[in-house]
């Protein structure tokens, strides 16, 4: 019987250990997985698993930020840079009001439009979106597609975005 003792607490050892193993990769499955290009301030790809909570936005606009500018200027709502700020924290807004932050978004859509001149500010828009992501404070990157449209509903806007957070 004494034998029988440490062969027991071994195996007892062992079952134990398997156990924890498949509970840990149990807990790794049930993460969401940002697939990262080292590179690039977006992603390759986002894996979410089944039984994540979702947030999905609309597609928001800038918010009028001279409400007594002329008409069919850039003062009221201002430029691609101003307008992707303000849309922006609009969705951080409205992401926080449903329970989630920025760091849960995974996926952004992002159409921009061209000014006046018929040119479109990619640059603006990509430094706006390094003040939301890929950061100090928010170092998570996003899955995006930036996708360039004749014009939206209104002209003086320059870009809208729709946002897809998961957790």
């Amino acid at each position: 019987m004494n034998r029988l003792y440490p062969t027991s607490i071994f195996l007892l050892a062992i079952m134990l250990f398997v156990s924890c193993q498949q509970t840990s990769t149990y807990q790794d499955e049930k993460k969401i997985k940002r697939y990262d290009r080292p590179e690039a301030s977006i992603l390759k790809g986002v894996y979410i698993p089944d039984g994540a909570e979702y947030f999905y936005t609309s597609g928001m606009v800038a918010p009028v930020k001279a409400e007594n500018a002329e008409a069919g200027t850039y003062q009221r709502y201002g430029d691609t840079r101003e307008q992707s700020l303000g849309i922006l924290n609009r969705i951080k807004e409205t992401l926080e009001e449903g329970g989630f932050a920025m760091e849960d978004v995974v996926f952004l859509r992002v159409y921009l439009a061209p000014d006046k001149d018929g040119k479109i500010d990619w640059d603006a828009w990509f430094d706006a979106y390094g003040e939301y992501f890929n950061n100090d404070e928010n170092p998570n990157k996003v899955a995006r597609s930036t996708i360039a449209v004749h014009s939206l509903a209104n002209p003086e806007l320059l870009i809208e975005i729709e946002a897809v957070a998961a957790k």
